[in-house]
């Protein structure tokens, strides 16, 4: 049995150009991965990447995507030459559409920095193999935790699934525009309200489903997400963990709260 992980992958490239402001999220980030089994390959579904139907990545030797701008040099000469692996790709793939949900294989596609950047944090090796995968274009909440449901199955193979999004997501605080009491408040609702809803022991898989399903009544939940991308691989790895509550890994970016979760 693997893990499955709701990753903060920051602002960027930031979190491996030493940027101060994401200390605590990268210690975060090596915490979760010290505690965390070894996994044999990694299914990893990135906020980056939005695709109707579903796709993966195929290519045994994935190139990087450096999907950012006004970043120093640095930041576009990264590495993380890491392997694909093309049959759990198809196995993705076979699962979606066994589950009723439309997937493709993209031979050529690299992998963004929702990828290598808390991969390069997690494991600098780079010798687990990795196969990213999309959201959903839709963002429709349920689907993303169909999703999850549909690639559990993975886990029996010693596969980790992982989401790389962000807990808060709010460009204005993360950037430091808006300091507000108010928007501060908000950050913290809604981090108190998502780490409840993944962690709590006692909530069953229906009553986390509606909560997560309903996430944008959630106190700071449209705040915190003004677009629902960074929040929908969340929503995978709870369809994908089912009644098991995570664990939550707390950390900051700027003046934000920010959080990543482990499931094991």
């Amino acid at each position: 049995m693997s893990y499955i992980a709701y990753l903060t992958h920051g602002g960027g490239p930031l979190p491996l150009l030493n940027d101060p402001g994401h200390r605590e999220l990268v210690a975060s980030l090596r915490e979760l991965a010290a505690v965390a089994p070894t996994p044999k390959a990694i299914l990893l579904v990135s906020a980056h990447w939005e695709a109707s139907p579903v796709s993966l990545t195929g290519h045994p030797s994935p190139s990087l995507i450096h999907d950012y701008y006004g970043f120093p040099e640095a930041a576009y000469s990264l590495r993380y030459p890491v392997p694909g692996q093309p049959a759990l790709a198809e196995r993705a793939r076979a699962l979606l559409e066994d589950a009723g949900v439309p997937a493709s294989v993209d031979q050529e596609r690299g992998l963004d920095h929702g990828v290598f950047v808390p991969l390069s944090l997690m494991y600098p090796a780079a010798d687990v193999p990795v196969v990213e995968m999309s959201v959903h274009s839709s963002l429709e909440p349920a689907l993303h935790r169909r999703l999850g449901a549909a690639l559990a199955p993975l886990l029996n193979d010693g596969v980790a699934l992982i989401g790389s999004g962000s807990s808060f997501h709010n460009m204005a605080v993360l950037m430091g525009r808006d300091r507000s009491p108010a928007a501060l408040e908000a950050n913290r609702a809604f981090e108190d309200w998502l780490r409840d809803t993944l962690a709590e022991p006692g909530l069953s898989t229906l009553e986390r489903g509606r909560r997560l399903d309903q996430w944008r009544a959630a106190s700071g939940g449209a705040f915190a997400h003004p677009r629902e991308e960074h929040l929908m691989p969340a929503l995978v790895c709870a369809g994908a963990a089912g009644d098991r509550p995570g664990r939550v890994f707390a950390g900051r970016m700027g003046a934000a709260n920010v959080s990543s979760v482990l499931w094991v």
